[in-house]
């Protein structure tokens, strides 16, 4: 496999809005992929989406965004990527996410390393001594750079490496930029699917947290200071997104790992991305100009969403080792 060249956006599709929202027009078809439902150590559950391929190939496991799915454009892509090398993949769903509510009163959040752990131990343990790769996009590689934070040299017990793109790493940053000008059309997204899903919960579990302050919430921090953090233990949103953020857990890092974060991206200033001094010997960070959010268009009009992919799959063949 050639190596990836060094994310440059097609001059077509300017700047970071643009490279963020027009891979939704342009996502791959679907495949067909297995599903599993796995019961949780707390007695809820989660489904993993599974793309079968032969019993010795490697297994990357690919943790979605902020109410992501398998059928994100960026899932699709990796899927189409994997089935083209002989790579076997799997997609877990963080609760609430694979179309069916979770049983349990906690959701999922951006720190949510426990989540990562044991899903990667429950891999691990039925891979059968293969490779195992662990990629996030976003708040999964949020979650998977945080994990990898804390675990240290155990990480590569279980895993090869791991790679980020996108993630918010400094949740604060990126939470109160995205309450800003154009940015508040994805806020109005996310806001849109997870109240919902919040009220549903409530109804689940009346008293979880304050109906009112939830739908009245306007931003992410309103939201997260009502809901998330008071679900997951917190003690409001400053607190969960000093502690969710992976960009401390950076230096602590020790298996190979990728970073990459478009100085563009609408979620997260090129400010407070991490520089070499913040990150161990082992993170490798890439932060091309441009990108967007989970963007990485490529090629001649309409585009292709190849980059990421190849990105993350030559990652795991030849930088790892």
């Amino acid at each position: 496999m050639k190596p990836p060249k060094p994310y440059r956006a097609p001059s077509w599709l300017p700047g970071g809005q643009a490279q963020t929202l027009w891979p939704l027009l342009i996502k791959p078809q679907p495949l067909k992929l297995r599903r599993e439902r796995w019961t949780t150590p707390d007695g809820d559950f989660i489904d993993v989406d599974h793309l079968d391929g032969p019993a010795d190939a490697p297994l990357l496991v690919l943790f979605h965004g902020l109410e992501g799915s398998a059928q994100s454009h960026y899932a699709l892509s990796t899927a189409h990527a994997c089935k083209a090398a002989g790579w076997r993949l799997a997609l877990p769903h963080f609760r609430g996410c694979s179309g069916e509510l979770n049983q349990r009163p906690r959701a999922y959040h951006s720190g949510d390393a426990e989540e990562i752990d044991w899903i990667l131990r429950r891999l691990h343990a039925t891979n059968g001594g293969r490779k195992l790769h662990a990629a996030g996009v976003s708040l999964g590689g949020n979650a998977l750079l945080k994990w990898a934070g804390e675990q240290g040299s155990a990480a590569g017990e279980r895993v090869t490496g791991v790679a980020a793109m996108c993630a918010p790493l400094d949740l604060a940053a990126c939470g109160h930029h995205l309450a800003k000008g154009f940015n508040r059309i994805y806020t109005r997204h996310f806001l849109s699917t997870l109240k919902a899903v919040s009220a549903r919960r409530l109804q689940q579990f009346p008293g979880l947290f304050d109906e009112a302050r939830m739908r009245r919430a306007i931003n992410l921090y309103e939201f997260d200071d009502a809901v998330t953090a008071p679900v997951h233990g917190f003690a409001g949103a400053d607190d969960y997104w000093l502690r969710a953020s992976a960009k401390p857990w950076l230096k602590s890092i020790a298996v190979p790992a990728l970073a990459v974060n478009p100085k563009n991206d609408p979620f997260l200033p090129s400010r407070f991305l991490p520089t070499a001094a913040d990150v161990s010997a082992f993170v490798r960070l890439e932060q091309p100009e441009g990108g967007g959010h989970v963007g990485f268009v490529t090629g001649p009009f309409p585009g292709s969403l190849d980059w990421l992919p190849q990105r993350l799959l030559h990652f795991f063949l030849y930088e790892t080792s």
